[in-house]
């Protein structure tokens, strides 16, 4: 399934005629108020990073990266969002690197993994000092080494963590709501709600077993979810749309059932997409399961982050802060070796999947 993936991503197989090389040259085209409003949100720089390959090595680039003039000159465009800060380092070329084989065992993996703790949270897992919330097909549990005075865990009744269904995904989000109106309710300080999805080790999950994550905490949202509000009030009142529109005009982003789906210009890594929408409701539930159901489906994705940034619970609230849920695929779940680094961590992601693709994606599966 990744040896796909990487075929249906890779410049020699591309589902648009675009490419992320080209976006300089597009945002020129762009009428003028679109072109100053992409411009007053974004920054993009070009470089060429150019290199002399030795002949002994030349037969090997050929095979693995299918040119020798697309090696040694390379086109790295940088885009960075002048608001939040956040930024991406594009080069498609870098999906042609070469990495340790998956071992092929996923399926066995996962089956293997049947009669973990998940598969019985009622006897196997802590509950909440309120209980637990039950859906139609999730229960919460207490996580059991917190990473916040109230963290819960999902569970999903469905052992395998890719075995999607539209109803799951509903239940889920509304399962982990319905968990952090308990929780305001027995903590009412605790108001600051997210709602998080890891799957597979790739993705940082430590049980096989199906399940999402929610959290609540005090004082302030999460900081990221902070940096986003702040980064918008500053930029004033039509940051959401502006953004929305700026990818929009790019044919990044398109808009159904009142939703915004954007494949983000600044990922914080490979096809992250944004949903934003004005609440929590069954339109946006519907949006995060064919979101999901086009990368595990059409991307070959196997491992997975999502995020749900929420406005604050009770009063006073944020009134013009959006719900945004953020997906970002995380590799082949059966390759070990890590998809981020120092750069990642410390300077600004690198990103080899091309966003026009991730968008085009995106677009047949939302009809």
């Amino acid at each position: 399934m990744a040896a796909e993936t990487e075929k249906v991503l890779r410049p020699r197989h591309r589902m648009t005629a675009k490419t992320i090389a080209d976006l300089p040259r597009l945002v020129d085209a762009l009428p003028d108020q679109e072109r100053r409003r992409f411009e007053r949100l974004f920054e993009v720089t070009v470089s060429d990073g150019r290199l002399v390959a030795p002949p002994a090595m030349r037969p090997w680039i050929e095979r693995q990266f299918g040119s020798i003039d697309g090696v040694e000159r390379q086109r790295i465009v940088r885009v960075v969002n002048r608001w939040t800060y956040d930024g991406a380092l594009f080069n498609p070329l870098r999906a042609r690197r070469p990495t340790p084989a998956g071992t092929g065992e996923l399926e066995h993996d996962i089956e293997a993994a049947h009669g973990d703790a998940f598969c019985q949270p009622d006897n196997a897992t802590p509950a909440d000092v309120f209980g637990r919330v039950r859906g139609h097909s999730s229960i919460t549990a207490a996580n059991v080494a917190k990473y916040e005075g109230w963290c819960a865990v999902i569970v999903f009744d469905a052992h395998h963590p890719l075995h999607l269904t539209e109803a799951g995904v509903d239940d889920a989000i509304q399962t982990a709501w319905r968990w952090g109106q308990q929780v305001h309710k027995a903590d009412p300080g605790a108001r600051y709600w997210f709602f998080m999805w890891n799957c597979l080790w790739r993705a940082g999950a430590s049980i096989v077993h199906g399940h999402a994550q929610a959290a609540a905490t005090r004082g302030s949202h999460f900081p990221y979810v902070e940096r986003w509000r702040a980064a918008a009030r500053r930029y004033g009142r039509s940051y959401f749309d502006d953004l929305y529109q700026a990818h929009h005009s790019l044919d990044f982003g398109f808009e159904r059932f009142g939703i915004r789906v954007l494949a983000h210009l600044t990922p914080l890594k490979e096809k992250e997409t944004l949903l934003i929408a004005p609440s929590l409701g069954p339109e946006l539930r519907r949006a995060v399961f064919l979101a999901l159901a086009t990368f595990t489906r059409d991307l070959g994705v196997t491992s997975f982050n999502l995020g749900l940034y929420h406005r604050p619970l009770g009063r006073p609230t944020w009134p013009n802060f959006p719900v945004i849920v953020r997906l970002v695929d995380r590799g082949d779940a059966s390759v070990r070796n890590s998809d981020i680094g120092a750069m990642e961590l410390f300077a600004a992601s690198i990103v080899s999947s091309d966003p026009f693709d991730v968008a085009a994606a995106l677009r047949r599966s939302f009809g």
